[in-house]
């Protein structure tokens, strides 16, 4: 079972506006105007200080010990805080930070009856989309911890730590630090850990902070929990309470049956994901795999030369695990992860899985220069992606025979596939189809040979054209070979001709209307007084609807 970290990043809203507006709060200076989430004007005269709209400010960047950052509320004294959303022609309020809870402001109250309550209430519209942007990179952030994170509605984060909680000595030191990070930055946030992501969830939030569930123990800690914390519908929140079912472990004790026929399937199926008896499915930002290690340093690097080395002790990392697991993998994804939280990704693929850290690290290292360190890595990680059984090879016993085709072609092909890109190296394999265009695919330069060959009485050229190519031709019959034709504006006089091939079309793959002789192909090898060889075809049948045309197809050679 896997061990879920759930974090709940309170207030969200009021956060990334505090961040989007660092001269809030300084010291002596409450009533200046801040920046990033719009212009701030005095309406009506008094101490009723609003923030327009808030559209336009940047994505908060994600938190760091390393920068030093802190609240931003600073330390003097400043106004309290609350954003406000337009729901049916009604301004209400959407966030309220803790200064205005305690003064009696809730979310959804009326943005009029607040500005009665509290005359010095500071305001500014609400951004979700400027929220939602803030919230996927402090997801991508949280790669440092786990490379399977997943964003949990509008305030919260899941991290499947199963299996890494040991770089960082155990489940309690790797929480306490991903959440004085959080602290630092000025982002209250709450932790827990779980085997599910619903008993994780509800720990988060209505837990002490920071509880850490034992393998299978969490249903003791949900039981003396409020309902709310299984993430039910609004209408068997309301409903439950008035039944006089206030606690998780109250309706445990009930029969599933008619808990079910009373709240609905999805009461239940809320109690069994908490509990571990129904999986619930997480939709990470990346793709999840185990293969994962990182590096962290006491003091930032920036140099070229460091991290071309810790690229190397990196790359020596997960190919010993790989190694030790009998396992090799195609690609590599090292990402650099700066002091301002921003990741710098660089990826190397094989052509055949492989896990020789040298040789990994030489084809990373060409790729090293586009990083951008600014003040400094803190954090390196890797993963392993496409990763496959890999047995050892043994070195051949006759010196003469020498290596195989293929392991002489793969650090070739794969210093071009790292250089070109994956997609512009490929071999050509044989499709079974009569159409010549559709009877070649793309295949991996190394991947092993199918069972079909081609058919020698059947020449096909060395070089296809993408797309055949109109041409000029004199022939002295109609159905004879050409003596001469055009070709991008040059004339060829062919000396030898072999064919017709007829080749018809395939029938079963397109409109039965669209069948007929004018789509029949008659195909000529031709040699050109230069010695140029080429396949030329002619398109149609004379006598029978259009003029047929010709066209250039492919060349030999």
């Amino acid at each position: 079972m896997a061990r879920i970290l759930s974090v709940w990043c309170r207030n969200w809203p009021i956060t990334t506006w505090r961040r989007a507006n660092p001269n809030f709060g300084a010291p002596g200076d409450a009533k200046a105007s801040p920046r990033g989430g719009g212009d701030r004007a005095a309406v009506g005269g008094g101490s009723d200080r609003k923030v327009g709209p808030a559209g336009g400010r940047r994505p908060i960047p994600p938190p760091s010990v390393a920068c030093g950052d802190t609240s931003p509320t600073g330390g003097g004294s400043v106004p309290p805080v609350a954003l406000i959303a337009t729901e049916g022609g009604t301004r209400r309020l959407a966030a309220v930070d803790d200064a205005a809870a305690a003064l009696g402001l809730h979310v959804g109250q009326k943005a009029a009856d607040a500005a009665a309550l509290v005359p010095d209430l500071l305001t500014a519209d609400h951004d979700p989309d400027g929220d939602r942007a803030a919230l996927e990179i402090l997801c991508d952030w949280c790669v440092r911890f786990s490379p399977a994170v997943a964003i949990d509605g509008l305030d919260g984060l899941f991290l499947d730590v199963e299996g890494v909680s040991h770089l960082w000595g155990g489940e309690a030191a790797m929480l306490d630090d991903l959440l004085a990070r959080l602290e630092r930055w000025g982002a209250p946030a709450r932790g827990a850990i779980a085997d599910t992501p619903g008993a994780a969830w509800a720990l988060a939030r209505y837990a002490p902070d920071r509880t850490i569930a034992p393998p299978g123990g969490q249903g003791a800690l949900l039981a003396p929990l409020p309902v709310a914390a299984l993430r039910l519908d609004e209408a068997a929140q309301a409903q439950l309470p008035r039944l006089g079912l206030f606690h998780i472990g109250q309706l445990l004790t009930l029969p599933r049956a008619q808990l079910a026929k009373r709240f609905g399937l999805a009461a239940v199926l809320r109690i069994d994901q908490a509990l571990g008896a129904a999986r619930e499915a997480l939709t990470f930002r990346r793709p999840a795999t185990p293969w994962f290690d990182r590096l962290a340093f006491f003091e930032p690097i920036s140099a070229l030369e460091d991290l071309e080395r810790v690229t190397g002790d990196v790359m020596i990392l997960i190919c010993r695990r790989l190694e030790e697991e009998g396992q090799g993998a195609k690609r590599f994804e090292v990402v650099f992860h700066r002091l301002d939280g921003k990741a710098m990704p660089v990826a190397a693929g094989l052509s055949r899985p492989g896990r020789d850290a040298k040789r990994l690290a030489r084809l990373l290292a060409p790729k090293l220069g586009v990083i951008d360190p600014g003040f400094g890595i803190e954090v390196v990680t890797v993963f392993a992606l496409d990763v496959e059984p890999l047995s050892t090879v043994q070195t051949r016993m006759d010196a003469e025979a020498g290596v195989g085709v293929d392991e002489s072609l793969a650090p070739l092909i794969d210093r071009l596939m790292n250089r070109l890109g994956s997609a512009r190296v490929w071999r050509a394999d044989l499709r079974e189809s009569h159409v010549p265009e559709r009877s070649v695919m793309r295949s991996a330069p190394l991947a092993a040979p199918g069972e079909k060959s081609w058919d020698p009485a059947r020449p096909r050229p060395s070089r296809l054209l993408k797309r055949p190519e109109a041409i000029e031709v004199m022939a002295k019959l109609p159905d004879d070979p050409p003596v001469r034709f055009q070709w991008r504006n040059k004339t060829h006089r062919v000396r030898h001709a072999e064919g017709p091939e007829r080749i018809g079309q395939e029938w079963w793959r397109t409109a039965f209307d669209e069948v007929g002789p004018a789509k029949i192909r008659d195909y000529y090898r031709v040699e050109d007084e230069a010695g140029g060889r080429y396949w030329i075809y002619r398109q149609g049948l004379y006598g029978v609807g259009d003029e047929p045309k010709w066209w250039l197809h492919g060349l030999f050679g």
